[in-house]
C-alpha cells in the first residue's frame, strides 16, 4: 500500500477503515497489472493509465466506483449522472463487501474500458476502447 493511501485509510473511521483495507486487498489481488495512486484525493487505480476503479468515503458511505462500469450489465452498480460511463456501490458495513461481486467486476473492468485517459485531449469526448 503506498504511502498516501495508507494515510487515505488512516482519516477513516473504524468501519470504513475495515471496508477501505478490504477493498484495496480485493482490487490488488485481481487487478495485479494495475498501478494505483491517491488521485483526486481518493485511491485510484489505473491500467495503461486509464483510470479502471477507485473507492472514496462520501456522505452515504464508501463508494466503490467502476469508471466504465454502467456497461458491465450489473444490477447492483447505479450508473452515475449519465454524463460519463461510470457506476459504482456503496458500503456501509464490512458484511456488505462481497468479494466475488467485486472479482466479476474487476474482470469486466479490463476488458470493458471508455478512454477517460485523452478526455481533456477530445475535449469531453468519451470513446470506447477495443480490448
Amino acid at each position: 500500500m503506498t504511502t498516501d493511501i495508507e494515510q487515505y485509510h488512516l482519516k477513516q473511521t473504524n468501519v470504513d477503515l475495515q471496508i477501505c483495507n478490504l477493498l484495496h486487498v480485493i482490487i490488488n489481488t485481481y487487478l495485479t497489472q494495475a498501478e494505483n495512486k491517491l488521485w483526486h484525493g481518493h485511491p485510484v487505480w489505473f491500467i495503461n493509465g486509464n483510470p479502471i476503479v477507485g473507492y472514496s468515503k462520501q456522505k452515504n458511505g464508501i463508494k466503490l466506483l467502476f469508471w466504465s462500469g454502467a456497461d458491465f450489465e450489473e444490477p447492483h452498480l447505479s450508473p452515475g449522472s449519465g454524463k460519463f460511463k461510470d457506476a459504482g456501490i456503496f458500503y456501509n458495513t464490512i458484511e456488505g463487501v462481497k468479494e466475488s461481486d467485486v472479482k466479476r467486476w474487476l474482470q469486466k473492468s479490463k476488458t470493458i474500458q471508455w478512454d477517460y485517459k485523452n478526455i481533456v485531449k477530445r475535449k469531453g469526448q468519451l470513446i470506447k476502447l477495443e480490448l
